[in-house]
Formats: structure tokens, C-alpha cells, sequence
């Protein structure tokens, strides 16, 4: 397997991964992103057997001794299986992630102490800042939490706008049908009250970019597609209710 490098904001790098074996025939990319500051920040570390093409071209970007910060969407090998291989490659790097996820997960699977970070905490990691945010349940885990990289307003997404098969690494056509599409295939977001309202609070951000962990990451009016994503939980919800009531 080959991971491809693409730089989807300035020194903002994807390192992209695509398994045919997954959702075949379409496949799937895992994506791991690089903000290249001067404490480097990887956001997803991917499962275990991606780390030897995904460090291969994290090096190609800059020293993988010098990764300073880890962190990752949620508790889930293919976000954080890899996470003790960069600690092992990286010995100055701490993993980072909200409370919840260092009390109930990461105190015990992180070789080394991670770092907690409160709702909303900011990291200047040199040339760029960092904000946590708490997202429970949003996708799917306790522990849920994303970035926002404020200078090149970034959103790192997770597993929100998930698509299946292999599109290109950034694009500035809705991803929205085709996040709908894989949603559909998968049913992995957790369908509660707070599900519409925690991705519109996402969108107050306004960001510029979203980084997607799966498929193509957006360019574009991020706002209106949040809330558009939004919109199609808070419906699909209540038509669960409907049905079960």
C-alpha cells in the first residue's frame, strides 16, 4: 500500500491511504493529517498495519523523531492502533485528547501519560493554535472530541463526512450526498438530541476547510454544509422516533 501526500492547507499535509479490500468495490482511504508547525501535531495516528507506509511519508514531510504532539478523533484502531508505534518513533511526542478520553482510555493504552485537554483549550504549537473540542457521542463515542486549527481555520473532522471509495484530496464540491451515501452503508453515527446541535456548533466556527478522515476533504462554504449535515441527522432521528413509537 502506498500513502499519498497532499498538502490541503498551508503546511497542512494529508497522508492518505486507499484499501480496495474495504467497502470493495468502491474501497476506502484512511487519512492521517500533519499540521507542520514547530511543535508537529499529527491528528490520527491509523491502525497499526498503515504505520509503515503512513511514517514513511510523514518523514518525507519532515523528521518523525520531531512529532511533538499525537491526537485523534476517538478510541478506535484505525484513529489511535498506531498511537504507541509513534510514541516508540517519536520520543518527545505526548498524546493529546479531552478528559473523558484520558480517564476511561488513554491513561492505560498510552505508553507513555497523555496529555488532558479542557473544552475549548488552545495549544500554540508554533506558528499555529490548536483548539479542543468536546463532541460526545459525535460520531459514535463517550470520548468523542476534534480540532480546529484557528489560523488556516481547519476542521478536523473525524468520521463526520465520511465517504466511501477514492476521490481526490481536496475538493470544493458538496461531499454531503456522498457522506450520506457511506452513512447509509454504515450507520455508525449515533442518532441522540444532541447529534444536530453539536455539529452546528461546529459550523459557528465558520471554518474554511474540513478535513475528513475518510474520503475527500472539503473546501468551501463549511458553515452551510455542517448545518446541511445537521439537518439530515435531526431527520433521520426523528423518523427513527416515528417508526418505534
Amino acid at each position: 500500500m502506498e500513502t499519498k501526500v497532499d498538502e490541503i492547507a498551508e503546511r497542512i499535509y494529508r497522508l492518505s491511504t486507499f484499501v480496495p479490500e474495504i467497502a470493495a468495490p468502491a474501497g476506502f482511504t484512511f487519512n492521517q493529517f500533519l499540521i507542520d508547525a514547530d511543535e508537529p501535531f499529527l491528528f490520527h495516528c491509523g491502525p497499526r498495519s498503515l504505520f509503515p507506509p503512513v511514517s514513511k511519508a510523514l518523514g518525507a514531510i519532515t523528521p518523525i523523531e520531531g512529532l511533538r504532539w499525537i491526537s485523534f478523533g476517538h478510541v478506535e484502531a484505525d484513529e489511535c492502533g498506531a498511537m504507541n508505534l509513534w510514541l516508540a518513533a517519536a520520543p518527545q511526542a505526548q498524546v493529546v485528547h479531552g478528559q473523558i478520553a484520558c480517564m476511561v482510555s488513554l491513561n492505560d493504552l498510552a505508553d507513555r501519560p497523555p496529555r488532558a485537554l479542557a473544552d475549548g483549550e488552545i495549544m500554540d504549537v508554533g506558528g499555529r493554535r490548536v483548539r479542543y473540542i468536546d463532541t460526545p457521542h459525535v460520531p459514535h463515542a463517550w470520548e468523542s472530541g476534534l480540532i480546529y486549527e484557528e489560523i488556516t481555520r481547519t476542521l478536523f473532522c473525524g468520521d463526520l463526512f465520511t465517504q466511501i471509495g477514492q476521490g481526490p484530496a481536496l475538493v470544493k464540491e458538496s461531499v454531503l450526498e456522498a457522506a450520506i451515501v457511506a452513512e447509509n452503508a454504515f450507520q455508525a453515527t449515533s442518532l441522540t438530541p444532541a447529534t444536530g446541535p453539536t455539529i452546528r456548533m461546529l459550523a459557528t466556527l465558520a471554518p474554511r476547510r474540513l478535513a475528513t478522515m475518510h474520503g475527500s476533504s472539503y473546501d468551501g462554504d463549511c458553515a452551510a454544509l455542517l448545518s446541511q449535515l445537521a439537518d439530515y441527522y435531526d431527520a433521520a432521528l426523528a423518523a427513527k422516533s416515528q417508526t418505534s413509537s
